[in-house]
């Protein structure tokens, strides 16, 4: 079995009254990339930065990397990289400069070049910071936290203000990081994101882990009903559709039919149409609920809970 990077056992925080985080449990192995996802105030940053050692627990056990954040040294602190949601620049330097100068604080730094490289601002490597823009800042943000060369990287919102094909691009600097054995807890309020990196997704909602799965799988979702739909016009318009199959009208005027075998729907449909002297079916589509869907339905639930 493979060891576990982070280890949380019934971890609480508490603010004289209200209590941040109600016992969270949680493992992760190392090497796997896990998104926490969850509503603003739903505890997710306090419970980070009590792995991350900046926060006290008021009860429960933790270690990360084989150590308690409570007490971890310099040695330790030295294999974590930490990609906090902002940070301040040195704004008159370049960023190959301060590439430069954060890798002297690391016993075994990646090098510098590369790293401005990976995180894709060789065009900027010596434009001044106070000149970038909030992207391109963001990309260097992320190469303070892999200079070191971590085996554990904490990403806090990492791609916040990238265009699409700067996040791809960080996406694949994390692939790249995870290829290499290292450990990934992403914190994020993309959940395409989530989908395309993690491993597995866990949702906080009110301080309580609610539920931890892949994403296929979290809150049911491969279980959920799937949509056909399709537009019934031409030789299809107005014809009763094959027995046992019902539609109801959506978004655009497309017949809709909910499913949890949509394969067998599409060929009653398929010979449906072509009983009406229709190759095709047009605007036909198949879809489940996405990962937002299961997370917004999630979250919908514990705010009114049955």
């Amino acid at each position: 079995m493979t060891a576990a990077a982070i280890h949380a056992a019934g971890v609480r925080k508490r603010y004289g009254d209200f209590e941040a985080l109600k016992g969270v449990d949680l493992d992760i192995p190392a090497g796997e990339v896990f998104s926490l996802l969850g509503p603003n105030g739903a505890g997710k940053t306090t419970f980070v930065e009590i792995l991350e050692g900046f926060r006290d627990r008021t009860g429960g056990e933790a270690t990360v990397l084989g150590r308690d954040p409570r007490d971890g040294d310099a040695a330790w602190r030295a294999r974590l990289g930490i990609v906090p949601q902002s940070s301040g620049l040195f704004e008159a330097l370049t960023p190959v400069e301060v590439v430069r100068h954060f890798a002297t604080f690391y016993p075994d730094p990646l090098d510098p070049e590369r790293v401005v490289g990976m995180v894709g601002l060789d065009e900027k490597r010596n434009a001044r910071c106070k000149s970038l823009s909030g992207g391109q800042k963001r990309r260097v943000d992320l190469a303070l936290g892999i200079i070191g060369n971590p085996d554990l990287i904490f990403l806090d919102e990492p791609t916040t203000g990238l265009d699409p094909q700067g996040r791809r691009q960080i996406w694949e600097v994390v692939r790249n990081f995870t290829s290499l054995g290292k450990t990934v807890l992403l914190t994020t309020h993309y959940l395409d994101e989530a989908e395309q990196l993690a491993a597995r997704v866990g949702v906080i909602i009110k301080g309580e882990l609610v539920e931890v799965g892949s994403p296929r799988e979290i809150g049911g979702r491969q279980r959920a009903t799937a949509r056909v739909s399709f537009a019934a016009r031409g030789g299809l318009a107005g014809k009763p559709l094959p027995e046992g199959l019902s539609a109801h009208a959506g978004n655009a005027g497309l017949a809709e039919i909910e499913t949890f075998e949509p394969t067998r729907v599409v060929a009653a449909l398929t010979a449906w149409a072509a009983s009406h002297g229709e190759d095709e079916l047009p605007e036909l589509s198949i879809t489940r609920p996405s990962l937002e869907d299961i997370y917004l339905r999630m979250i919908a639930d514990s705010e009114h809970p049955a």
